[in-house]
């Protein structure tokens, strides 16, 4: 099972896939469910559904625990790269309007990741100064 992800189009490729869908891939691999897994990491199924839907990732201690479960690489998890899953045997071509349609979804998952963390700092920012009021 060591390989790089393979070139092309397709949600599995390194342009594309994210730390998310190559955990979902792995877990799916592993025969595992999304309750599954979150029971034996020791985490809540909110947590492994953030981090397949890339909204926020494991710290290193659950990362590593994360691999040794799914029998994949670390290095292969964050980047695509080393031992992981091997990608489709015979990839399906995309048309172009697929390809951009799944870029677009990918610059979106970004962008609310991004905001996501704004709204953080804002509402505890917010939670501040609203204590400071007291």
């Amino acid at each position: 099972m060591t390989t790089d992800v393979q070139e092309g189009p397709g949600w599995y490729d390194g342009d594309t896939a994210t730390f998310g869908d190559r955990m979902t891939g792995a877990r799916e691999a592993a025969g595992l469910s999304q309750t599954e897994l979150a029971r034996r990491m020791g985490v809540k199924v909110k947590t492994v559904q953030g981090w397949e839907n890339d909204q926020s990732e494991p710290r290193a201690n659950k990362l590593q625990m994360l691999a040794g479960m799914l029998g994949v690489s670390i290095m292969w998890l964050l980047t695509g790269r080393g031992d992981g899953l091997d990608g489709p045997e015979t990839p399906e071509a995309l048309s172009d309007d697929l390809v951009a349609l799944l870029g677009d979804l990918r610059a979106l998952k970004v962008d609310q990741a991004r905001l996501a963390d704004q709204m953080g700092r804002l509402e505890k920012r917010l939670r501040l100064a609203l204590s400071n009021k007291v």
